[in-house]
């Protein structure tokens, strides 16, 4: 039956990360027939895992929001997953903040505690924190009105979003450094506020306020987790919900083209030439990916597709994913991740690759998370060292398939992890002695797994015009196609499961109900 060119299903999910996974399931839930497909040969898009050497990190997860016990995202998971996935709290504290050559800054959850932590660092900045933590309440409380009409009829949301119009000209139309300049002109407070906007990409003076506060804010309520076993835990509980409920699950197999009749989708054909129909199919490789690569002239909407393609794409990075043998907490290394800007701005990415000094790093320690990872005898741990960076320092290779970028690449790729191990050894010189392995995935490595315009790590960047934009709904207007993913709600691995259920309810209006347990 897979190769029969008479398949016909439900629904066709083209990707498997986090959103795509999230809508197939959720639809099998409701009784329809999925097929899902991935290019690659590992499920999980970004929530995937790699191994070398005998070393294993996860690629996109460095911890999680909203998936405390009584959180509905948890209780999301568990209604997709065969059987649930076990999360482990990282503690109170789950950020450390290092501007410049102050002293770190330990900040910790909830929103009290937090208010507390820079109380106690800002004594003179008491009435800046305390209307800081109220922005952030709100700005988050004003996003998740948002997010349901993705899902909705236009003349729905439009209504809802006229409902809401003042908290959303108030918070999702400025950027984030407009709020922070509003409440202080102390530039080290400042400079903490928006620390943490790699964790949409979103720089300080681009990003709506209101994503910032959706994510660095999600932090607050309930904590930082990291699910048991490594990220590769969601493909393993929630690609079973597909299979077993008679829908399929395949990997290897890329997507060449949508099939139309007249304008309307109906399935897809792959690489190698099979056609396989479908009622409805659900793209989760990125809005402008999916007009880009599916959508022929002529079909759709031409402002649709005009207001989608001038939307910016998000920021690129490169990581340095490190292995370690010997005991790395008593060298240096937490469960919580460190941000570094060693020069105190914040609002900064590397353009000077491979030799300049990068102005922001992010240092994780997946292996201290995981309580099933098991170091064995040699004391092996793994680590990630994140930095922000401008597309322009790879474009020259760009156009070059990955065998055949040469020396230039090569020697490239070993300048630029000389550089990022001499600023890891700044900050953690015993943790450096510790480094047994190493490997960099540059922004090139990110187009090849993920196929985002300029290795946008987060999709499409986190702009106040992208955040309003209606053009980002589930359902688009092209009958039969449907959006799901990051671009759809917000980045991240939570953002990326509402846009899967967001596309799943658009399809199958039985999956709205769960929204609300």
């Amino acid at each position: 039956m897979s190769n029969a060119n008479h398949d016909h299903w439900d629904a066709i999910v083209i990707g498997s990360g986090m959103g795509g996974m999230a809508a197939a399931a959720a639809l099998s839930k409701v009784g329809r027939k999925v097929l899902l497909l991935e290019q690659h040969q590992t499920f999980g898009g970004l929530t995937h895992s790699f191994s070398r050497d005998g070393f294993s990190w996860d690629v996109g997860v460095h911890y999680l929001s909203g998936v405390a016990p009584e959180d509905r995202a948890r209780e999301l998971l568990n209604w997709l997953s065969m059987t649930p996935i076990e999360f482990t709290s990282l503690g109170s504290i789950y950020d450390v903040v290092h501007i410049g050559s102050s002293e770190p800054l330990t900040l910790s959850r909830p929103y009290e505690a937090q208010e507390r932590d820079l109380k106690d660092r800002f004594p003179d900045q008491a009435k800046a924190i305390e209307a800081w933590t109220q922005a952030l309440r709100e700005g988050l409380e004003t996003m998740e009105k948002i997010f349901p009409t993705r899902a909705m009829p236009e003349v729905a949301g439009d209504v809802l979003d006229w409902w809401n119009r003042r908290a959303i000209a108030k918070w999702c139309s400025r950027t984030t450094q407009e709020v922070i300049d509003e409440l202080t002109d102390n530039p080290q407070l400042a400079a903490v506020m928006a620390a943490q906007w790699g964790d949409h990409g979103g720089r300080p003076s681009k990003a709506s306020f209101a994503m910032h506060a959706l994510i660095a804010g999600a932090y607050l309520p309930s904590g930082s987790w990291y699910p048991v076993g490594g990220s590769a835990a969601f493909a393993d509980h929630i690609i079973p919900t597909i299979t077993q409920h008679g829908g399929e699950a395949r990997a290897g197999v890329r997507v060449d083209t949508l099939l139309f009749d007249g304008d309307t989708v109906v399935g897809v054909r792959t690489e190698d030439g099979t056609e396989i129909h479908a009622d409805a199919v659900i793209s989760d490789i990125g809005a402008r990916e999916t007009i880009d690569a599916f959508l022929p002239e002529g079909i759709g909407p031409e402002d649709w597709k005009a207001e989608i393609r001038g939307l910016p794409s998000s920021i690129a990075h490169f990581t340095l994913f490190l292995g370690f043998e010997g005991d790395i907490e008593a060298a240096g290394a937490t469960k919580a991740n460190h941000w570094i800007y060693p020069t105190g701005e914040v609002d900064a990415i590397w353009t000077t690759a491979p030799d300049g000094p990068p102005p922001c790093m992010v240092a994780s320690f997946g292996s201290l998370k995981n309580p099933a990872h098991d170091p064995g005898p040699q004391q092996k741990h793994m680590g990630q060292l994140l930095v922000w960076a401008d597309w322009s320092t790879v474009d020259k290779w760009a156009e070059l398939p990955a065998g055949e970028r040469g020396d230039s690449y090569a020697e490239f790729k070993r300048r630029v992890e000389d550089t990022l191990m001499a600023q890891f050894k700044t900050h953690f010189p015993d943790l450096a002695d510790l480094v047994v392995y190493r490997d960099l995935a540059t922004p090139l490595s990110t187009v090849s797994f993920t196929g985002h315009r300029k290795g946008a790590f987060y999709g499409l960047d986190v702009t106040p015009d992208r955040v309003m934009c209606d053009a980002l709904r589930a359902k688009t207007p092209v009958p039969g196609l449907f959006l799901a993913g990051q671009d759809v709600a917000s980045p991240g691995i939570p953002g990326a499961l509402w846009g899967g259920l967001l596309s799943a309810a658009s399809v199958d209006p039985k999956v709205f109900p769960k929204f609300r347990g």
